[in-house]
């Protein structure tokens, strides 16, 4: 009887002690150092060119370009709906180019600058392509400004102007009046293309 109760005890210190280790893993997978106000961030595409974020109150902005849109994409090479829009988000940047942005920040995974660069020629994807180290911190500071919580999925974008978080319609939820901080998942072109002109143009909708 005495050797049972010891192995029960044994086995549940040993449990708790692993549930608190996985815990304390999952607290670190989320924790990142904050971005200050003013710092800057050298990204350099794939594709040719470099830009610089620089930190504002609660977004980002790019320097030297500050007055116009800023679209962080977040994808990955595996990602079969990013490859399936890369080829539209193109063309949205082309028409656009002299007021909007789109930095794509691979995301999710762990590859080689040819790896993302293969991605942009098979799939058309020639606006600013980051495979930088710091995409990972980008991304956690976004979503953190804007207080998202739930699972991420890819694709993931957000829109800034002026360094400011921008509404952008509920693609999934057409019906509804109010406006998200994101768009999530393969979002229509035309969706992206309406938010944009409203948000050149200062109106709410």
């Amino acid at each position: 009887m005495k050797k049972i109760v010891y192995l029960f005890l044994t086995f549940t210190f040993a449990f708790l002690i692993n549930a608190c280790s996985s815990e304390e893993k999952i607290e670190n997978d989320f924790a990142f150092a904050e971005y200050k106000i003013g710092d800057e961030i050298l990204l350099r595409s794939v594709n040719g060119g470099e830009k610089t974020l620089v930190r504002t109150q609660n977004g980002f902005v790019v320097k030297g370009e500050e007055d116009k849109i800023l679209m962080f994409d977040f994808f990955g090479t595996f990602c079969t709906p990013c490859q399936e829009e890369a080829t539209h988000l193109t063309s949205l940047w082309q028409k656009n180019a002299d007021s909007f942005i789109i930095i794509g920040l691979s995301h999710f995974e762990n590859v080689s600058d040819q790896a993302v660069k293969d991605f942009a020629i098979k799939y058309g994807a020639y606006y600013f392509l980051s495979n930088s180290k710091e995409n990972d911190r980008i991304v956690a500071q976004a979503l953190k400004d804007i207080n998202y919580q739930n699972m991420e999925q890819l694709p993931f974008k957000v829109v800034l102007k002026n360094g400011i978080y921008q509404d952008l319609t509920d693609f999934w939820n057409k019906d509804s009046k109010s406006f998200v901080k994101y768009y999530l998942g393969k979002v229509s072109t035309q969706t992206m293309q309406e938010d944009i002109t409203r948000i050149l143009n200062g109106s709410k909708k």
